[in-house]
C-alpha cells in the first residue's frame, strides 16, 4: 500500500452476502404469496357459483282466502289473482316496458310509470309498452292449495275451476 492509500479514509462496504440474502427472502415471500393466491383461486373456482333464487312454482293459499268474483294482489309475487264466475286465473303485474307493477283499473290496467294501458285481458291498448300481460297457470293442489306456476305461462282462455 501506498502512503496515498493509507492517507484515504476507508468506506465501510456493504456485504455481498446481505444483498443476496435480503433479494432471496423477499423472492421467498413473492413466490409463497402467488402460490397461497394460486391455490385460494383453484378452490374458489371448484364452488358452483349459485344465484339461491325463490322457486317459481309456489303456493298462493287455499282457493276459499279469494272470494267470488274478487281480484287480489300479491305484491310479493307480483301477480294479481282473479277468482271470477268461471274460475281462477292469474295475471303478471310487472309492465312490458320497464317492469313497473302496473294497476288493476275498471277497465283493465294501467302503469303508472309511462302511461301504459291494458285491456281485462292483459292486451296493450296504448302507450310504450311491447307486448301483453304474461298469464301464468293455476292449479289445485292436493291439500287444496292454489298453486301458480311463473314457468307455464298459458293464454287469456286459461281458468281453473276449483
Amino acid at each position: 500500500m501506498t502512503a496515498d492509500e493509507q492517507n484515504r479514509p476507508q468506506i465501510p462496504r456493504t456485504s455481498a452476502d446481505g444483498i443476496v440474502r435480503r433479494t432471496f427472502m423477499l423472492g421467498c415471500v413473492s413466490l409463497g404469496a402467488a402460490l397461497v393466491g394460486f391455490v385460494a383461486g383453484t378452490f374458489r373456482f371448484l364452488l358452483p357459483n349459485v344465484l339461491y333464487e325463490p322457486s317459481r312454482r309456489f303456493e298462493i293459499g287455499p282457493a276459499a282466502n279469494f272470494p267470488p268474483e274478487s281480484v287480489t294482489f300479491l305484491p310479493d309475487r307480483r301477480l294479481f289473482v282473479f277468482n271470477g264466475a268461471d274460475g281462477f286465473y292469474c295475471i303478471s303485474s310487472v309492465c312490458t316496458h320497464l317492469g313497473c307493477n302496473v294497476r288493476h283499473a275498471s277497465r283493465g290496467f294501467e302503469c303508472p310509470c309511462h302511461g301504459s294501458q291494458y285491456d281485462q285481458n292483459g292486451s296493450v291498448i296504448s302507450g310504450p309498452a311491447p307486448r301483453s300481460l304474461s298469464w301464468y297457470a293455476i292449479r289445485l293442489s292436493s291439500r287444496n292449495e292454489l298453486v301458480v306456476d311463473l314457468d307455464d305461462v298459458v293464454g287469456p282462455e286459461f281458468r281453473l275451476r276449483a
